[in-house]
């Protein structure tokens, strides 16, 4: 029996029941498809969940607020592809007619869908014969083929691409392509892979010449930049400050505190950060520290720290990104994942 046979055999007997693929809306499946990027099916299904139940049209999508929209994506992070989601809704509503397409050549022409996601929806929806190539598949190939070319360099990709789409060549491509996604996930995993009991071990070049943890092969990246942001609650009478970010850095859109960015950490507050307070929110200002989180993100590690302000005033006219909001106010709006859980324990201890 082939390895794509083995495959769509094995995925026949071991897939999970996911929800999207009980359907052939390509709606549904862009939707779950953006939402799973960067994210683990167990985090995501509650947020493919509510937006489906808040938007299950294209139409209610395009038409909502982005406000709205980050809000309901708020937690799972790389929010331009919530923003691209709502570009992406109002592209098809005033340019299709609201109807969603289903080939690839149109749907790689929206915002936020590059190759892979393009290939998902088409070969799931329609059954278009285009291979997926994500990281369980890349993973899948390169050892049961022996690959060892860089998966993230140029010619990787079209090693890569080439073999996947010869592979799909004669297959039914919805099954398929979600058979091998699924393998890689469940069976052919990054670490301690279950090889004893991989129905297609036997013809596995990784598995016969010893080199399963050593594939797929990846170009290192860019060492993480380390940031320190150093956030002031300023709370009166039930109400805080707020900014909403600019565009061009990290959580642009969303809402946050004022906030001062220093080179270094710091326990003790220095008199250089003391005197940029000042000048910040007054002369009499006091600083009390609340609390410190170290937040990963995908290229950066922020060091977050809280202090809270007594005795403070500020220019509105001078500091016009800031304005006051109540707590309730403050709730509805599309914040970083690194406010809401200190917002959270904030309350709890009022």
């Amino acid at each position: 029996m082939s390895f794509q046979n083995e495959i769509v055999k094995w995925y026949e007997l071991n897939k999970r029941s996911l929800p999207w693929r009980n359907t052939r809306d390509p709606y549904v499946i862009w939707l779950s498809e953006i939402i799973l990027q960067q994210t683990r099916v167990e985090q995501g299904l509650p947020y493919f969940n509510r937006f489906l139940s808040q938007y299950p049209g294209i139409t209610d999508f395009a038409n909502a607020e982005e406000t709205q929209i980050l809000k309901l994506w708020q937690g799972l992070g790389y929010y331009s592809r919530g923003r691209n989601m709502l570009y992406t809704a109002r592209q098809i509503r005033d340019n299709h007619n609201g109807v969603f397409p289903n080939t690839y050549d149109t749907l790689v022409g929206l915002k936020g869908i590059g190759e892979y996601t393009a290939a998902a929806i088409s070969s799931f929806s329609s059954d278009e014969s285009k291979a997926v190539l994500d990281g369980n598949v890349f993973r899948v190939l390169s050892r049961y083929f022996g690959v060892d070319s860089p998966i993230n360099s140029t010619e990787g990709k079209k090693i890569f691409s080439a073999l996947a789409q010869s592979l799909i060549a004669g297959q039914t491509p919805s099954i398929y392509n979600q058979a091998i996604m699924e393998f890689g996930a469940l069976q052919c995993k990054p670490k301690s892979p279950d090889c004893p009991s991989c129905p297609v071990h036997a013809g596995c070049e990784a598995k016969t010449k010893g080199t399963v943890a050593l594939l797929p092969v990846k170009l290192k990246k860019l060492k993480k930049r380390i940031r320190y942001f150093n956030y002031f609650v300023c709370e009166q009478e039930g109400q805080l400050l707020v900014r909403k970010r600019g565009p061009g850095d990290v959580w642009q859109e969303l809402y946050d505190f004022p906030l001062i960015e220093t080179e270094n950490h710091f326990t003790e507050v220095p008199e250089q950060f003391s005197h940029a307070v000042q000048e910040y929110f007054g002369k009499e200002v006091v600083i009390k520290p609340l609390a410190a989180h170290k937040h990963l993100l995908t290229h950066q590690t922020i060091f977050v720290q809280f202090f809270g302000l007594d005795n403070y005033i500020i220019n509105f006219k001078v500091k016009a990104d800031i304005k006051r909001v109540s707590l309730s106010e403050f709730d509805g709006l599309p914040q970083p994942k690194v406010i809401a859980n200190f917002i959270e324990s904030y309350t709890t201890k009022q």
